[in-house]
C-alpha cells in the first residue's frame, strides 16, 4: 500500500508541473506524516546525512574545475588537435568533432558542458566546408553524451554515493566503454561521410598534430592528474576533484590567459628575438617536462622502497637539460654554440611574464571572469545538490518500507535471470531518462535495482557502467533530454529538428548499450586489472 501511495504521489506530482527534486522531496515527506511508522525526525537526520556525504563533497569541486575549462580557450585547442589527428579522413571534420568531445568530456565530467564548450565552436566549422546543420547538431549532440561516461563523470560520482561502489573503481571502468562509444559514432560518421562524399581536411603533417597536442598539453594533463591520482593512491577522488578545481583555474587564468586581467596577453612579443624565443621556450618545455615527469614517476612508484624522491629528480633534470639544449640548438640561431647566449636572452621574456604574473596574482581571485564563472558554478552545484538530496530522502523512504527487497522477492519469484533483470533495468531507464535529470533517477532507481542486481549476481561495477549509458541515451531522447536543448539552443534550431538530426546517431548509442550490457569484461577489465575487485557487503 505505502509503495503504491508513494510512487502515485511522485508521479502526480511530476504530471501537474512540480519541478523534480520538490516532487520526490515532499512526496517522501508526505508519506513519513501520514502512512508510515517512520519517525518525521528522520527526515532532518537524512538531509543533515546526505549533505555531509564526503563523496558528494566531489560534486561541486567537478562542476567548478568544468567551468573554468569551459570558459577559457581549452576547447579551441582540443578542436584543433583532434581536426590534426582525424581531420583527412572522410567526414574527418565530424570525426574530429566526436573526438573533441571524448578528450573534453575527459576535462569537465558534464555532458551540456561538453556539448556547449565543442558545439558552439565545431558546429560552425562543420557548416563551414559544406556539412548539413541538421548532420553536424546530430553529431555534436550524441558525441556531447560521452561527458557523463568518460571520466571524470558527475553521474559515476552519484551513482556511488547511492551505493558505496568505488568512485575511483567506475573512473576507470567508464574508460574504455568511453573509448568505444567514440569509436563505434566515428565509424557511423565515416560510413555516412563515404555514402554522402563528404569533405576531407587537408593532411598537415605530424608536424600538426605535435602542435596541436602542445597547446592543448595544459588542459589535458588535467586527465592524468585525475586518473593518475586516484590509481597511484596519491589522492581519494574528492581530494582529486579539488585539485583539479585548482589546477583548472590556475591553466586558464596565468598559463593560456583566455580570462582575468591578463587576458589577451601573450607570453612572447613580436619584438623578441628568434634566441630569445627559443630560450625562453627551451625552458618551458624542459621545465614542463620535470614537472610531468616528477609527477607520473611519483605515481608509478608510489609505493616502491627503494626508488627515492632523489632518484627520480636527478634523472628527470638529466633528461630535461637534454631536451632543453636540443631545443635551443634546433630553433636557435648559431647551433649548440649559441644555446648559453639563447638562454641568456630568453630571461628578459622570463621576467616580463613573472612581473605580470605577481602584479595580477591578487586581482585574478577578484577577477570579473572569475567571479562569474564561480557563481555560473555555484548555481549548477546548488541545483545539483537540491536534486540529490531530495533524491536521497526519497531512497531512505524506498528502503526504510523495505520496498527494494519486495521489488527482489517478485522478481525472483517470476524467475527473473540476470539476463532477463538486465533486460528489465535497460528498459526501465530509458523510459525514465526520456523524463528525469540523470542524477536524480540514477538515485532512485539504483537503491531499488541495485539489491536485485547483487541477488543475481551482476557486478556492482558492471551494473553502474550500463545505468550511466542509459542516462546518455536519456539526454538526447525527449521530452526532457537536456543535450536536446543545449543543442537547440547554440544552433537555433528547433526542439524537432534536433531530434530528427540526432535520431540517426541515437542507433549507435543503443548497439553500444548492447554491447557494454553483454559485455562486462568493457567495464570491469580496467578498474580490477589495477584496483581489484569490488566488496559488496549484502
Amino acid at each position: 500500500m505505502e509503495t503504491a501511495i508513494l510512487f502515485v504521489l511522485v508521479l502526480g506530482l511530476l504530471f501537474v508541473g512540480v519541478p523534480v527534486a520538490v516532487s520526490l522531496g515532499l512526496s517522501s515527506i508526505l508519506l513519513i506524516a501520514f502512512f508510515s511508522n517512520d519517525s518525521m525526525s528522520s527526515v532532518a537526520i537524512q538531509l543533515f546525512t546526505a549533505s555531509q556525504n564526503y563523496t558528494l563533497l566531489a560534486i561541486p569541486f567537478f562542476v567548478l574545475a568544468s567551468a573554468f575549462m569551459s570558459t577559457g580557450g581549452v576547447a579551441k585547442r582540443i578542436i584543433r588537435f583532434a581536426i590534426a589527428t582525424v581531420g583527412h579522413f572522410r567526414g574527418g571534420l565530424a570525426m574530429a568533432s566526436v573526438l573533441a568531445c571524448m578528450l573534453f568530456a575527459a576535462l569537465s565530467g558534464s555532458s551540456p558542458a561538453t556539448v556547449v564548450a565543442i558545439g558552439t565552436i565545431a558546429i560552425a566549422g562543420m557548416r563551414q566546408v559544406g556539412y548539413s546543420k541538421d548532420f553536424a547538431a546530430g553529431i555534436i549532440a550524441n558525441a556531447g553524451t560521452l561527458g557523463i561516461l568518460i571520466p571524470p563523470s558527475i553521474v559515476m560520482v552519484v551513482y556511488s554515493a547511492a551505493t558505496d561502489v568505488s568512485v575511483g573503481r567506475m573512473f576507470l571502468a567508464g574508460v574504455i566503454p568511453g573509448i568505444v562509444a567514440g569509436l563505434m559514432l566515428m565509424t557511423a560518421i565515416y560510413i555516412v561521410a563515404r555514402i554522402k562524399d563528404l569533405p576531407a581536411e587537408p593532411w598537415r603533417g605530424v608536424s600538426e598534430i605535435l602542435n596541436g597536442g602542445k597547446e592543448a598539453g595544459w588542459g589535458l594533463f588535467l586527465i592524468i592528474i585525475i586518473i593518475g591520482g586516484i590509481y597511484g593512491g596519491v589522492f581519494t577522488p574528492t581530494e582529486a576533484a579539488a585539485v583539479a578545481a585548482v589546477y583548472s583555474f590556475f591553466i586558464a587564468v596565468f598559463i593560456y590567459r583566455d580570462m582575468g586581467p591578463m587576458a589577451g596577453v601573450s607570453w612572447i612579443n613580436d619584438g623578441d628575438s628568434r634566441a630569445a624565443r627559443a630560450g625562453f621556450s627551451g625552458i618551458v618545455y624542459a621545465l614542463a617536462f620535470y614537472f610531468v615527469w616528477m609527477i607520473l614517476s611519483f605515481f608509478a612508484t608510489n609505493e616502491s622502497e627503494t626508488i627515492t624522491f632523489a632518484d627520480r629528480s636527478n634523472l628527470g633534470l638529466v633528461i630535461a637539460l637534454v631536451l632543453l639544449i636540443a631545443y635551443t640548438t634546433w630553433r636557435g640561431e648559431k647551433g649548440i654554440a649559441g644555446v648559453p647566449s639563447a638562454l641568456m636572452a630568453g630571461l628578459p621574456i622570463w621576467g616580463r611574464n613573472l612581473k605580470l604574473m605577481g602584479r595580477n596574482f591578487g586581482r585574478a581571485f577578484f577577477n570579473e571572469d572569475t567571479r562569474k564563472v564561480m557563481v555560473d558554478a555555484s548555481k549548477t552545484t546548488i541545483m545539483l545538490m537540491f536534486i540529490i538530496v531530495n533524491a536521497l530522502l526519497f531512497a531512505h523512504v524506498l528502503t526504510s518500507e523495505r520496498i527494494p527487497d519486495a521489488i527482489t522477492d517478485l522478481m525472483l519469484g517470476y524467475g527473473f535471470t540476470w539476463f532477463t533483470f538486465l533486460i528489465a533495468v535497460n528498459i526501465l531507464l530509458l523510459i525514465g531518462g526520456q523524463f528525469m535529470e540523470p542524477s536524480g533517477l540514477l538515485l532512485i532507481v539504483a537503491p531499488v535495482v541495485f539489491p536485485i542486481a547483487m541477488e543475481l549476481g551482476v557486478d556492482p561495477v558492471h551494473l553502474g557502467i550500463i545505468m550511466v549509458v542509459n542516462m546518455e541515451i536519456g539526454m538526447i531522447t525527449p521530452p526532457i533530454g537536456l543535450n536536446l536543448f543545449v543543442t537547440s539552443g547554440i544552433t537555433g534550431m528547433s526542439l524537432v529538428q534536433v531530434v530528427r538530426a540526432a535520431l540517426p546517431f541515437v542507433a549507435v548509442l543503443f548497439a553500444f548499450l548492447i554491447l557494454v550490457t553483454y559485455v562486462p569484461m568493457l567495464s570491469t577489465w580496467l578498474p580490477y586489472s589495477l584496483m581489484g575487485p569490488e566488496i559488496v557487503t549484502r
